[in-house]
């Protein structure tokens, strides 16, 4: 449950994901959630998915929440067809964005943020705000520049918006803070560490083969979005 926590809890902060409070920052550790996790309904699709295909038994175990936030060959063996399936029954009623333009899915949280979320339907009204909100709830990776305080300097690919496709730059920049109050999502990080960010919060250190399979499924969801997107 830790790894879900973990990136659960910046969107939930800001009362994006689950309800209020629902996952606790506190003295250095995450606690547990307080809340039925029933009622993170944005990701329980995609983590019910991934631990049927994987045969575990529990959604939020932390190989099958790794898969969803990061990814890896955990995600090879679910169906994206069957996936989509359940997509749409699961957010029958409720506005989304690309969601019925796309032949398959993909079993990971990019995949809610490009296509299920309506963001990328309203970049052309003004791409600055959607593709903020876009740029920020990916979970992405970087490399640690500098320390300072309760920030570091992260060079991370940002997310771009040009002729009317979505795609990732050359890294640039930005401030992300890894510690609040004394408390954190991870260890205090290095200068040269790789680690993966969500909205404001650096979530925790990233293997080589971590960053290469969260860009690989960021890509891939890139992708589909642009396809859809042009239908």
């Amino acid at each position: 449950m830790a790894e879900f926590a973990r990136y659960a809890f910046p969107p939930n902060e800001l009362g994006y994901c689950g309800p209020a409070g629902t996952v606790q920052l506190t003295d250095g550790t995450i606690e547990r959630l307080t809340a039925s996790a029933s009622e993170f309904d944005g990701a329980l699709p995609y983590l019910a998915a991934l631990a049927d295909s994987a045969g575990v038994d529990d959604p939020l175990d932390d190989a099958v929440a790794h898969g969803y936030w990061v990814g890896g060959s955990i995600q090879d063996r679910v169906d994206g067809v069957e996936l989509l399936g359940r997509l749409r029954t699961a957010f029958h009623g409720q506005v989304t964005g690309l969601l019925h333009d796309v032949d398959s899915a993909s079993a990971h949280h990019s995949f809610h943020v490009f296509v299920v979320y309506p963001w990328s339907r309203l970049l052309e009204r003004g791409a600055g705000p959607a593709l903020h909100v876009l740029q920020q709830c990916r979970v992405r990776w970087g490399t640690v520049q500098a320390v300072r305080g309760d920030h570091i300097e992260l060079a991370s690919p940002p997310l771009l918006f040009e002729s009317g496709r979505l795609r990732l730059g050359e890294p640039v920049t930005e401030t992300v803070r890894w510690r609040c109050g004394g408390a954190s999502l991870t260890a205090a990080p290095r200068t040269g560490q790789l680690v993966s960010a969500h909205w404001d919060w650096v979530c925790g250190e990233l293997t080589d083969a971590d960053r290469a399979a969260l860009e690989h499924a960021t890509r891939r969801t890139l992708d589909m979005t642009n396809a859809a997107r042009s239908r």
